[in-house]
C-alpha cells in the first residue's frame, strides 16, 4: 500500500476523488488527517500553478505522494471570470450560495446563447523532486439563468451540460463522476497511477528476490 495524501479539507472533493481512484492499492489521506498543515494560499495566476503548489507544499510537510486540484469556472462573457478565483468569487470565505449569486447577478439580462462557460480542472501530483505533474480535464456548457438541481456542490446547480440538456446538480453522484472536468482529469492520473504503482510493485518484487 502506498500512502496518497490529497491536499484538500473540502469533503465533497474529496468523495469524488476516492470515488474515481477507487480500487487502487493505496492508502488515501486527506489534509484533515494532519490539521497541523495551515491553509495554503492559492496565489498562482493559472489552476495548474494552484494544483502544483498545494501537492508540493503538503508534500514537503509529510513527504510521500500528495495529489491537489485546482477548479475554475471560466464565463465567455465576462473575460473568464471567475476563472482561477472561483472558490473566493465571492470573498475569502464565501459559501457555494454567495459564488453562485454574485455570478448570476452578474450575467442578469445575459441571453442564454451567450451564457457559454467551461469548468476546467488541474489534478496535480507529486511523487518525489523529479515526478510533478499536472492532468487536465475540461467540460463545455452554459450559465443557467437560475439554480437547477439539488445534487452536488459549488457551482454545479447553474452549470447546464448541453449534451445531456442537465445541470450538474440534476444528476446522480455516479453520472457526474462520469462526465465531469475532475472525472477526465482524475481519470488521466488514475492512469498514470496505475503505472507508477506497478513499477513500485515490481521494485519491492525485485528487493525480496534478492533474499
Amino acid at each position: 500500500m502506498v500512502r496518497v495524501v490529497i491536499s484538500t479539507r473540502n469533503r465533497d472533493k474529496l468523495t469524488e476523488i476516492k470515488a474515481i481512484l477507487d480500487g487502487l492499492p493505496i492508502e488515501i489521506r486527506s489534509l484533515v488527517d494532519y490539521p497541523f498543515i495551515p491553509s495554503i494560499e492559492e496565489d498562482g495566476v493559472t489552476l495548474t500553478e494552484n494544483a502544483l503548489k498545494k501537492a508540493s507544499c503538503v508534500h514537503n510537510a509529510v513527504g510521500g505522494w500528495c495529489i491537489a486540484d485546482d477548479t475554475g469556472l471560466f464565463v465567455d462573457v465576462l473575460d473568464g471570470v471567475p476563472g482561477v478565483h472561483s472558490a473566493r468569487f465571492a470573498g475569502e470565505k464565501a459559501t457555494y450560495r454567495e459564488n453562485r449569486e454574485k455570478l448570476l447577478n452578474a450575467l442578469e439580462g445575459i441571453p442564454f446563447k451567450m451564457r457559454t462557460a467551461r469548468f476546467i480542472c488541474c489534478v496535480a501530483l507529486v511523487v518525489d523532486s523529479k515526478i510533478k505533474e499536472v492532468f487536465e480535464g475540461g467540460v463545455e456548457g452554459y450559465i443557467t439563468e437560475k439554480e437547477i438541481g439539488n445534487e452536488g456542490f459549488g457551482y454545479d446547480s447553474i452549470f447546464m451540460l448541453p449534451k445531456i440538456g442537465k445541470t450538474f446538480a440534476e444528476v446522480s453522484f455516479d453520472e457526474k463522476n462520469k462526465i465531469s472536468h475532475r472525472a477526465i482529469a482524475l481519470r488521466k492520473l488514475r492512469v498514470r497511477l496505475e503505472g507508477l504503482l506497478l513499477g513500485e510493485g515490481q521494485t519491492v518484487k525485485k528487493r525480496m528476490s534478492n533474499f
